[in-house]
């Protein structure tokens, strides 16, 4: 889909998931797991969630639970059970724990047409980097740096200026030199840059599920959002305990007047908040959260889901089965799914960013120049950069007592992404692949290669309404699976 929209081209619950990558891989768990978790990610045709479970029973003896027995969409791991399984009805995914017979079976079945079963992969642990990120952001952009860095520029281009008698707008077309967006008093740098600042949308009716650490409910700026709220993290609350899903959430759908702070930050102010934490306080989740968590979101009519999440792909790699289903399934809803293109630096676009129906985010800084850290387009088959978003020196609310903190990463600009396609949706009444194809046609030319950037800097919708907001269309015309 990647592929037919320029890089590319539903949910329920469970638990955390995954996040991004390091710089050349040489990032350190710390002891958080990785690799398989010993459990498979089945793929099935969709033939109704009561066929998947039987499906599962006759092919392998699982005895499996459905996402639309329990309210809300919301499962969590002991839901599954030992040796069972639970279907995502919503995505036509199953997560198994499955002894070798059973997955013998399982996999024999995947060549019989006369079922359901379409592939069997392993699951994976994901894990979060926000300590890298940190670190990342005294590298680049610590405030005696950058002013030195200014300063350098600066006096460079009065240098030409002076030489040729051209203007320091002429000097800076000449020489490449951009002069950098900066945060000022009422706004972030990003926020000046995508044109979120002086949009005059909202988000007001959209829905926007943010795929992450949870959310800190105590947070002074987003008293009265009420938003909707689940944990696919086994024994932990939606309470956001590490501070990564608070900042993804503060970006995308912060208030146009926080209580804090003078600086506005947010982007789809008025948007409806669906926080799902699928990643632990440690940061570190599995792959049947972060699906668990698609499934709910598409119950609960997410227009736009973003994901700051990843984990590293080889070169030559292809991307997740189970992922592009799901993300076929929220298309064909009407909801999008936006996601981080991973830090690991000039190493291929991370998974799930890698499937060709995600929409793949890369990082730029303030002078909408390439982020270091962030991921290209290496592999083909939705292994593509779409978009870039602003990642670097993001200023956004974080957990408590802290308040707010500036951090960088492509999980920083995949929220920027997905709070300007909220706005696109009101804007437009656009939904799913529609939505999609007018981020990537209202993107601002940065000059860098599609690789590193994909067509270009996300732009918010102009002043005006183009037309009435409308409710959600459908149905869509489905997207086939590959």
């Amino acid at each position: 889909m990647k592929a037919a929209k320029s890089k590319k081209s539903p949910g329920a619950g469970s638990k955390g998931a995954s996040v991004e990558l390091s710089v050349d891989n040489v990032f350190d768990p710390s002891g958080l797991p990785t690799g398989p978790t010993g459990r498979y990610l089945v793929v099935l045709r969709d033939t109704g969630q009561k066929a998947m479970v039987k499906s599962l029973k006759s092919v392998a003896g699982l005895t499996a639970a459905s996402s639309a027995d329990f309210e809300g969409a919301v499962m969590t791991d002991k839901d599954i059970g030992k040796a069972g399984a639970m279907v995502f009805e919503h995505l036509g995914v199953a997560v198994v724990n499955a002894d070798p017979n059973q997955l013998a079976s399982i996999a024999a079945a995947v060549n019989d047409n006369t079922n359901p079963i379409i592939s069997v992969e392993p699951e994976e642990y994901v894990y979060a980097l926000q300590d890298w990120e940190n670190q990342r952001q005294e590298v680049f952009v610590s405030p005696a740096g950058m002013s030195y860095l200014r300063g350098y520029r600066d006096g460079i281009s009065a240098l030409i200026d002076k030489l040729a008698g051209a203007t320091s707008d002429e000097v800076a077309a000449m020489v490449g030199v951009s002069t950098a967006y900066v945060d000022t008093a009422a706004l972030t740098w990003g926020l000046q840059a995508t044109l979120a600042a002086g949009s005059r949308c909202k988000g007001n009716g959209i829905r926007i599920a943010i795929l992450d650490t949870g959310f800190d409910l105590a947070h002074p700026d987003f008293v009265g959002r009420s938003p909707i709220t689940a944990s696919f993290v086994p024994g932990e609350l939606v309470q956001d305990g590490h501070g990564h899903g608070t900042h993804c959430i503060g970006t995308s759908c912060g208030p146009r007047t926080p209580v804090g702070t003078a600086r506005r930050y947010g982007i789809a102010t008025d948007a409806t908040i669906l926080a799902g934490k699928v990643l632990s306080n440690a940061g570190s989740g599995q792959d049947g959260w972060i699906l668990a968590g698609i499934n709910w979101a598409i119950q609960n009519k997410a227009v736009v889901i973003s994901m700051s999440l990843g984990a590293p792909v080889a070169v030559g790699g292809t991307f997740k089965l189970a992922y592009e289903q799901a993300a076929i399934a929220a298309l064909n809803a009407g909801g999008l799914i936006v996601a981080a293109a991973g830090n690991s630096g000039n190493q291929p676009v991370g998974s799930p960013a890698n499937c060709p129906s995600i929409m793949a985010v890369a990082a730029v800084d303030s002078n909408l120049q390439r982020a270091p850290f962030s991921c290209i387009g290496i592999n083909p088959n939705g292994g593509e950069v779409n978009i870039a978003g602003p990642g670097v020196a993001v200023y956004s609310s974080t957990k408590m007592p802290a308040q707010y903190a500036n951090w960088a990463g492509t999980s920083m600009a995949t929220p920027h992404v997905a709070g300007c396609a909220a706005l696109w949706a009101q804007n437009t009444g656009l939904r799913g692949q529609q939505l999609w194809n007018r981020l990537i046609s209202s993107a601002r030319n940065i000059g860098l290669p599609a690789q590193q950037a994909g067509v270009g800097l996300v732009q918010a919708p102009p002043c005006r309404l183009i037309k009435p907001p409308r409710p959600n269309v459908g149905p869509f015309d489905p997207i086939p699976f590959p």
